[in-house]
Order: C-alpha cells, then sequence, then structure tokens
C-alpha cells in the first residue's frame, strides 16, 4: 500500500463544492470529499496542489456559505473550480423547491465553474436550462421521470458518467466514485487519478449502468390495451411470441398496435421482447450453471451467436463476463 503524507499548505488550492440540500445523499458528499483528500496526498508526491473539498449549504436569509472547508484557513473565492450537485436516498428535488438551487448553479457556471452531478442530482443541473440539447445521464431508476420533466435533454442513461467539457453528469448511487476519478483526472492528471483508484480499490473506467441495471417497464401510461399486453407478456416469461400474436392480444390491427406500443412504452414490441428475455437471461446466468447455449435456447434464442450480441447490447457485456461478474457464490445446478 502506498505511504500517504501529510501535504504542507499549498499556494494554490483547486476547490472542489458540493452543493447541500434537504435529505441529499450524504454518504455521497462524504465518501467523494474523502477520495479528493486522498488525490490530494498523491497529487503533492508529484508537485501538485491539492484540491480544497468545501460543503455548501442554502441559508435561511438565502444566497450559499460554505459549511464545509477542508482548508479553512486558505483564502477563498465563491466560485469554486467544481461543483457537484448529489443526488438523494429519498425523494428527487421537485419543480418547486429547485429554483434556488438552480440559480446559484448557474450563476456559479457564468462564473467559469464546471458543474457536476450525481444520480438524481442531474435534475437540479437540468433544472438551470443548461443541459438542453446536450448529453446527460442520471440514475437509471429515475430515467423516465426524468424524460419527462426535461424532455429536450439528450439522456443517456445506459452511461456511468458523461463528461461534456462544462458540465459532467454521473449515474447511480455510488456512481459517485467514478464521477470523483474523472474529477480527480481533470484536475491533477492521470497518474494522481490511478493512484488514487489503486488506493481505494476502484475500477478507474470501464463500467456502465447498463451493466446493472433491471428492466423497468413503463406501466402507468394510461392505455389499457397495450398494459394488457405487458401483463400478457409477461406472464409467458421468455417463450416465443409474435407480433400478431400480441397485436391480437391487444384487439388491434397490427400497425396501429406497434404505433400504441411504442408510444406507450418507448419500445418497438420486438424490442420489449428482448428486454424480457435478456432479463430471464440474466437471472439464469446469475443462479443457475446452464452454459450460455442452453440459457440462449431456454429463452428462445435458437441462434446463440445472436443471443450473445443482443445481450452485450443491453447490459454491456457478455453473458459470461456478466456470470463472472455478478453469478450467486451457489448457483443451482437446474432452474425450472
Amino acid at each position: 500500500m502506498p505511504k500517504l503524507k501529510v501535504p504542507d499548505a499549498p499556494s494554490t488550492l483547486i476547490e472542489v463544492g458540493m452543493m447541500l440540500y434537504p435529505d441529499c445523499q450524504i454518504g455521497m458528499v462524504h465518501g467523494i470529499t474523502d477520495l479528493f483528500h486522498i488525490a490530494g496526498r498523491f497529487a503533492v508526491d508529484h508537485g501538485r496542489a491539492p484540491i480544497r473539498a468545501s460543503h455548501w449549504r442554502l441559508q435561511d436569509g438565502g444566497g450559499f456559505a460554505r459549511c464545509f472547508d477542508s482548508h479553512p484557513d486558505e483564502p477563498a473565492s465563491n466560485s469554486p473550480a467544481v461543483i457537484i450537485a448529489p443526488g438523494s436516498l429519498h425523494k428527487l428535488l421537485e419543480a418547486e423547491e429547485v429554483a434556488p438551487y438552480a440559480r446559484w448553479l448557474l450563476d456559479r457556471h457564468a462564473q467559469g465553474t464546471t458543474l457536476a452531478s450525481n444520480c438524481g442530482g442531474s435534475f437540479a443541473l437540468a433544472a438551470t436550462g443548461l443541459l438542453s440539447g446536450r448529453p446527460a445521464t442520471t440514475h437509471w431508476y429515475f430515467a423516465e421521470e426524468f424524460r419527462t420533466r426535461f424532455p429536450d435533454v439528450r439522456l443517456e442513461a445506459d452511461r456511468m458518467v458523461i463528461d461534456d467539457g462544462d458540465i459532467v453528469t454521473a449515474g447511480g448511487l455510488m456512481a459517485w466514485t467514478d464521477l470523483g476519478l474523472r474529477i480527480v483526472e481533470r484536475l491533477l492528471g492521470p497518474s494522481v487519478m490511478m493512484e488514487t483508484a489503486r488506493f481505494l480499490l476502484i475500477d478507474p473506467s470501464g463500467r456502465e449502468q447498463k451493466n446493472y441495471a433491471s428492466f423497468a417497464p413503463k406501466l402507468t401510461h394510461g392505455d389499457e390495451a397495450i398494459l394488457k399486453v405487458q401483463h400478457w407478456l409477461q406472464s409467458r416469461g421468455a417463450g416465443p411470441v409474435t407480433l400478431p400474436e400480441m397485436a391480437g392480444e391487444a384487439g388491434m390491427e397490427e400497425r396501429t398496435f406497434q404505433r400504441r406500443f411504442k408510444a406507450a412504452t418507448g419500445m418497438t414490441p420486438v424490442e420489449y421482447v428482448q428486454h424480457i428475455r435478456v432479463g430471464k437471461a440474466r437471472e439464469l446466468l446469475e443462479f443457475t450453471k446452464r452454459t450460455v447455449d442452453q440459457i440462449a435456447w431456454s429463452v428462445g434464442y435458437e441462434d446463440a451467436a445472436a443471443f450473445r450480441k443482443l445481450f452485450h447490447r443491453i447490459t454491456g457485456l457478455a453473458p459470461q463476463e456478466y456470470r463472472q461478474r455478478f453469478s450467486a457464490p451457489h448457483p443451482l445446478a437446474e432452474v425450472a
């Protein structure tokens, strides 16, 4: 393990601030603060100034002020190099309460601050209007809500981190580790980032949300005929099904059914069935010892090569890679 030395007081500090709000993910705030502290110690070994970590809170009389500063005795400005909006374990920032946070972020951005978010913190960034027409990510669980609120943002919920220059967004609750390393790399360079990752036992790159996200179909669209088909498909499991069968279950002509299904669920009927089948395949890879070919057959694919290609497209991993990463400690030999 590398020896960490306590750095001398640097002449120039790079500040990264965390924006606090009620019910924000405090574990992320403290965790990424520790990550920056460790990175700063490695930075000193390379002759670089460490990161100044600060936490900012909305005051009763309006305006934001630091409520934590890792270097309180050093001169400070009101515009950190980076400001991060954390996610929440309980609820998203609602439209009626996000205004002061969005206004502050917008003001800081105008002063040259890079804005970043983790998980549901992307809702605060999107509320500034700065994400309009730009790529962003959020926790896959909040993807539909995000699209509803901010249809002009190019949401890419499969991505773990999207670095778009002056705005950086990260996906799931624990994606703050990926976000932290990306910020360290930008501010302190790749060598410090890699040393920090090794010390914390964090994979420095390559993760995607789709490696972890389960299929969460949209069921609150209000189209009863399409909902009936969705429930029917779920009850059938991963068995074979044709478009005429689905249209017949809905009582519609095929072209009408396809249009209504896409409008309601955001997917074509074929894509929807593929996600159901891959979901079942993931379960079999996690909990059984069946071969990939056997699993492909059991979820409706006679061509195992086509199944592997589809599985990789949806999950970001080959079936065998998925099994190595997520399989249960004692998988069952057979599952019906």
